[in-house]
C-alpha cells in the first residue's frame, strides 16, 4: 500500500507539469485542488511510513496512534482548505475561530511531521513563529506587532492564503520546480551510476597520496549535485569511501570530515544543485542558467580547496602514493558506460535550458531519456522493476522534504505577517552603516545559527527570508546576496554544534561527532570564505546579474588570487607545506590569504608580495629539514 501511494505522489506530480505533447496534455490540474490533494496523498505517505516504523519496532505506539489522527485532521483541513478557497474566489470572506482553530491543527500536524522526520531545530522555529504571530502585539519595543485580530492572523497566513501558509508560493515552487528534480535524482541513484562511479573515482586518484580521500571528493561532487541532500550523499557515498579513507592513514575524524565537507559541497556544484538553485532563480527573478553560470567557479574553487587541503595533509602524515587500493574492483568498460546514465540527462538538461526550456520540462525531458538510457546497465535490464521502484522512492522522499517545506513556510509567514525580515535589517545596517564585512559577518552567523539541523533547500529558504533585504540595503545585488546566503546555510552541515552532515560521516567513520564537525569545518573552511570573496568581488559570479560586468583581465586575475589564497589556507590550516610550518609563518600565511580575497589593488599587492615571500623563503630553508643523506643526494645532483 505505501509503495502505491508513493508511485501516486509521483506520477500526480509529473503529470501537474508534464509539457504538452502536440495537442495532448494533462495538466496543469486546477491550482487550489491540486496542491490540496497532492498536500494530502504526501500526508498519507508520511503517515505509512511512520506505521511500517512502529510494525518493525522502530516507533511506538502513541507515536503511530498520534500520527493517524493527525493524518485524518489534516485531510480535514485540506478539504477545508479546498472549500474556503472556492468562496474567497468567489467573494469576501471572514475568518471566525472556526478557520483559526483548522489553520492551527493544520500547522500542528505539519509540524509533527517535520519534527518527526528532520528533528527538532524545523519544528521549534515553526512553533515559534506561530507563537509570535498569536502574541506580538503584546511584545515590547521594536518586536510589537500591530493587532489585527488573532483568528484572521492566524488563518490567513498558516493554511487560507495561495500567497503565504503551508499551501502558499513556496508551496508551489517546490511541487512545480523542485518536485521533477528529486524525482530524477532518485531514478539517477537507481540506475547504477552511482557505484561505477566511486570505481572510477578511486580508479583515477589511487596514484595519489590522498588516493580514498580525493576519490570522495570526486565521486562525492558528481553525486551531490543530483541526490539533493549531504547526509544522503554522505550515506551513499560514504560507506565506500571512509574506510578506506581510514585504511590509508588519515584520521577516522579527518576521513570523516572529508567526506561529510564533500557531500555537502554536492549542493552547490551545477547544474542541478541538490534543486535549491531552482527556487533561487526563481526568488531573484532571473534564469536557471544564469543560476548554473554564476555558481561555477565558487563551486570548483571550493573542490579544489577540498583537494588541497587533503595534499597538505597527506604530507604532514608522510602518507605515500599506493597504486592498490584495498576491497575497491578497478573499473571495467561497463563502469564507463553507466556514467552516460548521468553525464547525458545532465548534459540534456544544460541544453535545453540554453534553449529555453523551463526547468521541470528539461528535468522531465531527462526523465523521458533516461529510462530507455538505463537499459544500458545489464542490472536494470535483469530487473526493470528497479525503475518502478525508484519512482516510489522518490515520492518517498519528496513526500519527508514537503514536511519541512510545510513547517518552513509556517516561518516565512510568521516573518512576513510580523515584519520580523524588515525589523531585522534595521537593526543590522544600525549596528554597522559604514563596514560591509563586519554586517556580512553577522548575516553569516544568522545563516549559520538557523540553518544548523535543517536539510540545504529548508535551511536556505529560512534563511534568505530573514536575512536577504537586510543585505540588500547593503548594497549587493539580489544574486549576489542570495548566492552569499546559499553557500553559509549549506556551510550549516558541516559546522559544530549541530552538524548533520559530519555527524553521519562520524556514525561511519567511528570517529567523535563534534571532533569530526570540527575537522569539517577546517576542511571545508572555504564555503565560509568564497562568499565574502564574491560578495566583495561580484565579478568571480560572472554574470551580469552579480551586480558588476564582465571583464576578461579582472576576472583573470581574480581567479588567480583566489587559488593563490587556497592554497596559502590549505597549507596554515594543516600546518604544513614542504615541512611544518611554525607559528608564526600560519599567522602569515593566513594574513596574506586574508589580503589575497579582500578587495583593492593595495590589498592585492601586499597579500601577493607577503605570499611569494612566505612562499620561497619556506622551500629555500627546505633542506634544512631533509635527512643528511638526502640533502647530500639533492647536492650531487
Amino acid at each position: 500500500m505505501s509503495s502505491i501511494l508513493c508511485l501516486m505522489v509521483t506520477l500526480y506530480g509529473l503529470a501537474n507539469i508534464m509539457p504538452a505533447i502536440g495537442d495532448f496534455r494533462l495538466g496543469p490540474f486546477p491550482m487550489v485542488f491540486f496542491r490540496a490533494t497532492f498536500f494530502g496523498l504526501c500526508i498519507l505517505v508520511v503517515t505509512l511510513g511512520i506505521l511500517q516504523n512502529y510494525r518493525k519496532g522502530k516507533a511506538n505506539g502513541w507515536l503511530a496512534l498520534t500520527s493517524v489522527v493527525l493524518a485524518v485532521a489534516l485531510v480535514v483541513c485540506c478539504v477545508s482548505f479546498y472549500n474556503i478557497s472556492i468562496m474567497l474566489d468567489d467573494g469576501m470572506f471572514l475568518f471566525d475561530n472556526e478557520q483559526m482553530w483548522i489553520a492551527l491543527i493544520a500547522a500542528s500536524g505539519s509540524l509533527f511531521y517535520c519534527w518527526r522526520i528532520w528533528g527538532a531545530p524545523v519544528a521549534l522555529l515553526g512553533i515559534v513563529g506561530i507563537l509570535y504571530m498569536a502574541t506580538g502585539h503584546w511584545w515590547p519595543g521594536p518586536l510589537k506587532t500591530i493587532n489585527t485580530g488573532v483568528a484572521e492572523t492566524l488563518a490567513q497566513n498558516l493554511l487560507y492564503s495561495l500567497d503565504s501558509g503551508i499551501l502558499g508560493s513556496t508551496f508551489s515552487i517546490v511541487i512545480t520546480t523542485v518536485f521533477p528534480f528529486i524525482i530524477l535524482g532518485s531514478v539517477l541513484e537507481s540506475v547504477g551510476a552511482g557505484n561505477s562511479m566511486i570505481r572510477i573515482a578511486f580508479s583515477l586518484m589511487k596514484g595519489t597520496a590522498g588516493g580514498p580521500a580525493h576519490a570522495a571528493v570526486l565521486s562525492s561532487g558528481l553525486f551531490g549535485t543530483v541526490s539533493g541532500s549531504a547526509v544522503g550523499n554522505v550515506v551513499g557515498t560514504g560507506v565506500v569511501t571512509i574506510p578506506m579513507i581510514t585504511k590509508r592513514g588519515f584520521s577516522p575524524n579527518f576521513a570523516g570530515a572529508v567526506e561529510a565537507a564533500a557531500s555537502t559541497g554536492g549542493q552547490i556544484m551545477p547544474p542541478i544543485m541538490g534543486a535549491a538553485a531552482l527556487v533561487m532563480a526563481d526568488f531573484v527573478g532571473v534564469s536557471y542558467l544564469t543560476v548554473i553560470i554564476a555558481v561555477l567557479v565558487p563551486a570548483i574553487a571550493y573542490y579544489g580547496s577540498l583537494f588541497a587541503m587533503i595534499i597538505f595533509e597527506s604530507r604532514k602524515l608522510g602518507i605515500k602514493a599506493n597504486d592498490e587500493i584495498a576491497g575497491i574492483e578497478q573499473p571495467t568498460r561497463q563502469d564507463y558506460l553507466n556514467l552516460l546514465l548521468i553525464f547525458l540527462p545532465i548534459g540534456l538538461i544544460v541544453a535545453l535550458l540554453i534553449y529555453g526550456l523551463s526547468p521541470s520540462g528539461a528535468s522531465i525531458s531527462a526523465l523521458a531519456l533516461l529510462f530507455p538510457l538505463s537499459l544500458i546497465n545489464p542490472a536494470v535490464r535483469a530487473k526493470p522493476i528497479k525503475l518502478l521502484q525508484s519512482l516510489c522512492d522518490g515520492g518517498k522522499t519528496f513526500s519527508g522534504l514537503l514536511m519541512a517545506i510545510a513547517a518552513v513556510s509556517i516561518v516565512i509567514s510568521a516573518l512576513s505577517a510580523t515584519g520580523v525580515p524588515v525589523k531585522f535589517g534595521i537593526l543590522l545596517t544600525s549596528f554597522v552603516t559604514d563596514s560591509l564585512l563586519v554586517s556580512l559577518l553577522l548575516a553569516a552567523f544568522c545563516c549559520i545559527v538557523l540553518g544548523m539541523g535543517m536539510p540545504t533547500l529548508p535551511a536556505y529558504v529560512t534563511v534568505a527570508t530573514i536575512a536577504i533585504p537586510a543585505m540588500e540595503q547593503l548594497g549587493l545585488a539580489p544574486l549576489t546576496a542570495h548566492m552569499f546566503v546559499f553557500f553559509i546555510a549549506i556551510g550549516s552541515a558541516i559546522t559544530p554544534p549541530v552538524a548533520i552532515a559530519a555527524f553521519a560521516a562520524a556514525s561511519i567513520s567511528g570517529g567523535g561527532p563534534i571532533g569530526t564537525s570540527v575537522q569539517a569545518s577546517k576542511v571545508g573552511i572555504m564555503i565560509f570564505i568564497i562568499p565574502f570573496t564574491f560578495a566583495f568581488n561580484p565579478l568571480l559570479l560572472t554574470v551580469g546579474a552579480a551586480g558588476v560586468e564582465f571583464d576578461l583581465l579582472s576576472w583573470s586575475w581574480l581567479l588567480i588570487k583566489l587559488a593563490i589564497g587556497i592554497a596559502l589556507t590549505a597549507t596554515a590550516l594543516s600546518g604544513f607545506h614542504a615541512h611544518k610550518l611554525r607559528h608564526y609563518e600560519i599567522a602569515a600565511r593566513l594574513a596574506a590569504a586574508i589580503m589575497l580575497f579582500a578587495p583593492g589593488a593595495l590589498w592585492d599587492q601586499l597579500g601577493m608580495g607577503l605570499a611569494l615571500v612566505l612562499w620561497f623563503w619556506h622551500l629555500r630553508n627546505d633542506l634544512k629539514f631533509m635527512p643528511r643523506t638526502k640533502r647530500i643526494e639533492k647536492g650531487s645532483v
